[in-house]
């Protein structure tokens, strides 16, 4: 018999050539008594940003919950995804150094979703239908309520009645929509806060059919997975008593569930992230610094600890064939995209003029789809065969500091001219952000006014998937320097690492799994030794791809560290270990 449920899902068996006899050959039972088709491992996301599957999310936990679907649909696990689909997708402009916005209007019908049925909630003293749309891809499914007037991503304020009605519309409705498709949850992972009403739907359901109300609280618990990806509890959205009788009471049939939430408001507010404690026993947060620092306490004031479950990507989505290819042909990734026994031994294979070669078919890809984008002066930015790209492709919020480069504009542009150097920033300003509006106004505008950072410093509005994974491909170096303690994980600087650039980061989130020698590390006491340090690891990385042993060594170093680190297949293992 092989170790835990971890391991007898993902040991290494070379002889195995594909999932369905990966499975026959390990002892399925404990796995098949907790999941199949009729009992998913179900998944609730407010955003998923999976535009092939026609929805655009917001950020980073959109392309998470993407890529977790993707990897569960290519290890045959049963999984449900339960999202709304927004009729409406804002998209960024910039011009006359002034944020733009417009709005498209989408349908889920032009996507390949199927029309499944309506529900019913009842929100503000009416009866809200929701249509029910669903797509099945392999093991997977991706099942979303909507309506006309559903409104855009993040509509609203925080803590506003039309958010709330959004929330509310995916935990009742998309409760209801689970079992319109014959579903029971096996395991319901609750996404940050916005999902809780997924697990109050279930535990009102308990309790309203007949189950003492404490086994109801029992059973919901042991049953749902709260993964936080924020660090600080105060950011998170609080409710009015009254908000909460016109759009949740409404939909709860138990009076003790009623009354047990009731109970959980202080002064007449509520926050969401304490109630999601209280209804969830497991909870994961991101990386290993995040379930370490994250500073969320219970109702009775006790700090609630977290298990480390870091964040992957679907390897094969964001990065270059070629490199995927490379990759599983050195033995350094196996068929499950994890690494294998010797990639240690196998990565040491790589030399420079192979790692050149694959980031030049990257740089084709880069200037394919940079052709089609425009900079903040209108034009589509080349970049030839000769310059080296780096990049800042992250939401523009203020902690991830994108102005951090900016600090010695004369500095920074006799890098960028003496190495032959172009910096794209990517990177969405959320509409109604008015202090990183003006920030990026601010950045922008010294660019202009130095000629060198002119030519060579390239703001791309609109930032999505596409440009993102190209970016990634193509660049030499990635910058990624958020606050330290601020940064639950992130994956943007996972993509630049599989794809084989050079990270320059700070010690935070997800980086900060490994040590800080895994990579070229920015640090300081304060900003002005943060932006000395940045510099001097930008002539290093630049210095680095016109001298072999020193391209070599980093890029090894960090794939060696990182490889294990960054598969969405290891984070899908670790999830299963720790629920089932």
């Amino acid at each position: 018999m092989m170790g835990n449920l971890s391991d007898r899902l993902f040991h290494r068996l070379d002889s195995i050539e594909d999932v369905d006899s990966f499975y026959e050959a390990i002892d399925r039972k404990h796995l098949s008594q907790s999941l199949s088709p009729e009992r998913p491992y179900t998944y609730w996301t407010i955003e998923l940003y999976d535009k092939s599957n026609g929805i655009r999310g917001g950020g980073g936990l959109g392309v998470l919950a993407a890529d977790t679907r993707r990897v569960a649909e290519r290890q045959k696990v049963p999984f449900t995804l339960i999202t709304p689909f927004y009729p409406s997708e804002p998209h960024q402009t910039y011009s006359n150094f002034e944020n733009g916005a417009y709005h498209e209007k989408v349908s889920y019908a032009q996507y390949g979703f199927n029309f499944v049925d309506t529900v019913n909630i009842k929100a503000n003293n009416q009866i809200c239908t929701l249509d029910v749309i669903e797509k099945v891809l392999g093991s997977t499914r991706i099942l979303c309520i909507t309506e006309p007037n559903f409104g855009e991503l993040y509509s609203g304020a925080s803590g506003g009645d039309h958010r709330l009605y959004q929330e509310v519309s995916l935990g009742f409705g998309g409760y209801q929509a689970l079992k319109l498709v014959g579903l029971k949850p096996a395991i319901m992972q609750l996404n940050e806060v916005a999902t809780f009403f997924a697990a109050l739907a279930r535990l009102d359901e308990l309790a309203s059919n007949g189950m003492d109300f404490y086994e109801a609280v029992v059973y919901t618990r042991k049953h749902t997975l709260y993964t936080n990806h924020t660090l600080v509890q105060a950011a998170e959205a609080e409710f009015s008593y009254e908000q909460f009788e016109h759009y949740v009471f409404p939909n709860l049939k138990s009076k003790a569930v009623k009354k047990w939430l009731s109970d959980k408001f202080d002064n007449g507010r509520i926050r969401l992230s304490t109630v999601t404690i209280e209804i969830a026993e497991l909870r994961s947060g991101v990386s290993k610094l995040h379930a370490r620092v994250a500073n969320y306490h219970d109702l009775a004031g006790n700090k609630v600890k977290f298990k480390a479950i870091t964040n992957g990507i679907d390897i094969p989505t964001w990065t270059l064939p070629e490199i995927v290819d490379t990759l599983k042909e050195k033995g350094i990734i196996d068929k499950f995209d994890l690494p294998t026994e010797d990639f240690e031994t196998n990565i040491d294979k790589l030399e420079a003029d192979e790692i050149r070669r694959l980031k030049a078919a990257g740089r084709i890809e880069l200037n394919r789809v940079l052709s089609h984008r425009i900079d903040q002066y209108g034009n589509h930015p080349v970049v030839d065969g000769d310059a080296l790209v780096f990049d800042f492709k992250r939401r523009f919020v203020n902690y991830k500091r994108p102005d951090l480069p900016f600090k010695d504009p004369a500095r920074l542009a006799d890098i960028l001219e003496r190495y032959n150097i172009h910096y794209f920033l990517a990177g969405r300003v959320h509409e109604g952000d008015h202090v990183m509006g003006n920030k990026l106004r601010h950045l922008l505008e010294i660019v202009d006014r130095n000629p060198v950072l002119k030519q060579r410093v390239h703001y791309l509005p609109d930032y999505d998937e596409e440009l993102g994974r190209a970016l990634s491909v193509g660049s030499n170096a990635s910058i990624n320097t958020p606050i330290v303690g601020l940064e639950a994980c992130g994956t943007s600087w996972m993509k630049d690492v599989i794809n084989l650039g050079i990270l320059i980061s700070t010690h935070d989130g997800g980086v900060a799994d490994c040590s800080s020698d895994s990579y070229l590390c920015v640090s300081g006491k304060d900003n002005d030794e943060e932006a000395e340090s940045l510099y001097q690891r930008m002539e290093q990385a630049a210095y680095a791809w016109s001298n072999d042993f020193d391209l070599e060594t980093i890029v090894k170093t960090e794939l060696k560290n990182y490889v294990p680190v960054i598969s969405g297949s290891r984070m899908l293992r670790d999830y299963l270990d720790y629920l089932f």
